[in-house]
Protein backbone atom coordinates (compact mmCIF):
# COMPACT_ATOMS: atom_id res chain seq x y z
CA UNK A 1 0.00 0.00 0.00
CA UNK A 2 1.19 3.25 -0.41
CA UNK A 3 1.43 6.06 1.72
CA UNK A 4 0.20 9.23 0.18
CA UNK A 5 1.14 11.32 2.97
CA UNK A 6 4.32 10.26 2.83
CA UNK A 7 5.29 10.78 -1.02
CA UNK A 8 3.35 14.38 -0.86
CA UNK A 9 6.13 15.47 1.62
CA UNK A 10 9.07 13.49 -0.50
CA UNK A 11 7.84 15.27 -3.43
CA UNK A 12 7.09 18.64 -1.76
CA UNK A 13 10.37 18.62 -0.08
CA UNK A 14 12.46 17.32 -3.92
CA UNK A 15 10.36 21.25 -5.07
CA UNK A 16 11.06 23.18 -2.41
CA UNK A 17 15.09 21.95 -2.53
CA UNK A 18 15.01 22.15 -6.36
CA UNK A 19 13.96 25.67 -6.32
CA UNK A 20 16.44 26.76 -3.98
CA UNK A 21 19.39 24.91 -5.94
CA UNK A 22 18.49 26.73 -9.06
CA UNK A 23 17.75 29.65 -7.40
CA UNK A 24 20.86 30.24 -5.49
CA UNK A 25 23.04 29.28 -8.64
CA UNK A 26 20.97 32.11 -10.86
CA UNK A 27 21.69 34.52 -8.54
CA UNK A 28 25.17 33.52 -8.45
CA UNK A 29 25.02 34.33 -12.08
CA UNK A 30 23.34 37.78 -11.55
CA UNK A 31 25.55 39.23 -8.71
CA UNK A 32 28.95 37.85 -10.85
CA UNK A 33 27.59 39.70 -14.36
CA UNK A 34 26.38 42.92 -12.40
CA UNK A 35 28.18 45.44 -13.46
CA UNK A 36 28.27 49.16 -13.21
CA UNK A 37 29.72 51.92 -15.56
CA UNK A 38 32.08 54.62 -14.11
CA UNK A 39 30.66 58.11 -15.26
CA UNK A 40 34.25 59.57 -15.40
CA UNK A 41 36.08 56.73 -17.36
CA UNK A 42 33.51 54.78 -18.87
CA UNK A 43 34.85 51.46 -17.60
CA UNK A 44 32.73 48.74 -16.02
CA UNK A 45 33.08 47.75 -12.58
CA UNK A 46 31.73 44.95 -10.26
CA UNK A 47 30.94 46.08 -6.71
CA UNK A 48 32.86 44.42 -4.09
CA UNK A 49 29.68 42.93 -2.72
CA UNK A 50 28.28 41.49 -5.72
CA UNK A 51 31.40 39.32 -5.96
CA UNK A 52 31.36 38.20 -2.60
CA UNK A 53 27.14 37.31 -2.81
CA UNK A 54 28.40 35.86 -6.38
CA UNK A 55 30.41 33.61 -4.46
CA UNK A 56 28.83 33.25 -1.60
CA UNK A 57 25.37 32.22 -3.64
CA UNK A 58 28.15 29.40 -5.05
CA UNK A 59 29.46 28.01 -2.27
CA UNK A 60 26.06 27.20 -0.87
CA UNK A 61 24.60 25.73 -3.77
CA UNK A 62 27.61 23.45 -4.02
CA UNK A 63 26.82 22.42 -0.33
CA UNK A 64 23.46 22.00 -1.06
CA UNK A 65 24.53 19.42 -4.09
CA UNK A 66 26.45 17.85 -2.01
CA UNK A 67 24.24 16.99 0.90
CA UNK A 68 22.00 15.33 -1.64
CA UNK A 69 24.71 13.42 -2.83
CA UNK A 70 25.96 12.63 0.97
CA UNK A 71 21.83 11.46 1.72
CA UNK A 72 21.83 9.05 -1.73
CA UNK A 73 24.65 7.42 -1.58
CA UNK A 74 24.11 4.68 1.37
CA UNK A 75 28.54 4.55 1.66
CA UNK A 76 28.90 7.86 3.39
CA UNK A 77 26.59 7.40 5.95
CA UNK A 78 26.05 3.72 6.91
Amino acid sequence: MIDWGAFLVVAAASLVATAAVVSLYSFGLRFRFLSRIDATTGESSRPAWATVLSYLCFVLSGCAVLFGIYLIVPFFHS
